[in-house]
């Protein structure tokens, strides 16, 4: 096998863990925001165990990473390829410890009625995990016009999350009792993490961007 074979190689298997971390992160965002809107303790539990398998993973492709760049040398837009996929395992770790946060929220507040149906944090779910997946995509295809298309959404997730915000402040100002000022807190904070999810699929598309252009965009 040639030098420049074994690093095509070694790339691509690199894309697939990637790809297995984002499918990873992206089902603990749904099962944790499943758990806390269906009051599942078992499977809010399940998201908050199943981290470690995350972390693991998030070890590993960082040496693969750093075993690539110290072994094969790769310069220009191979060297930006593997330092996207450095900066994205770190994105990836963090979506997936956002979803822990919301299942320990789920925790928090599964015995207790909810004050409200919650619609825009499945809704939000939703959106940033579409993010995620979309991001990876354009990396694997090296497709730029992708990841911006997919950057714009975040404007989306942001609305969403201004509106849920003035929303669930509301039940504070009101002076509501005090199990409802909690929850009130609580549902917010599971609204920023989601957010703060968005926020990281488009880390991702602007390293995309980067890796094929050379250019720094920020959306």
């Amino acid at each position: 096998m040639t030098p420049r074979a074994g690093y095509e190689r070694a790339l691509a298997e690199l894309k697939e863990k990637l790809l297995a971390m984002a499918v990873m992160a992206t089902e603990a965002v749904r099962d944790a925001v499943d758990a806390l809107a269906r009051q599942d303790r078992a499977l809010a539990q399940k998201v908050v165990d199943g981290d470690d398998a995350i972390d693991e993973l998030t070890y590993e492709l960082e040496e693969d990473c750093l075993r690539l760049i110290a072994l094969q040398q790769p310069v220009a837009g191979d060297l930006r390829a593997v330092a996207a996929a450095y900066r994205m395992t770190t994105d990836l770790e963090r979506i997936a410890d956002h979803a822990v946060n919301i299942a320990e929220i789920a925790l928090r507040l599964a015995d207790e009625p909810l004050i409200k149906p919650l619609i825009d944090i499945p809704r939000m779910a939703g959106i940033v995990q579409e993010m995620v997946h979309t991001s990876l995509r354009a990396y694997v295809q090296g497709d730029p016009e992708l990841a911006a298309a997919n950057c714009r959404r975040d404007d989306e997730v942001d609305r969403i999350f201004a509106e849920l915000f003035d929303e669930l402040v509301g039940y504070i100002l009101a002076g509501a009792e005090r199990r409802a000022l909690v929850q009130a807190i609580n549902l917010l904070f599971a609204a920023r993490y989601l957010e703060r999810v968005g926020d990281h699929a488009t880390n991702i598309g602007e390293r995309v961007i980067f890796m094929v252009t050379g250019r720094k965009e920020h959306y």
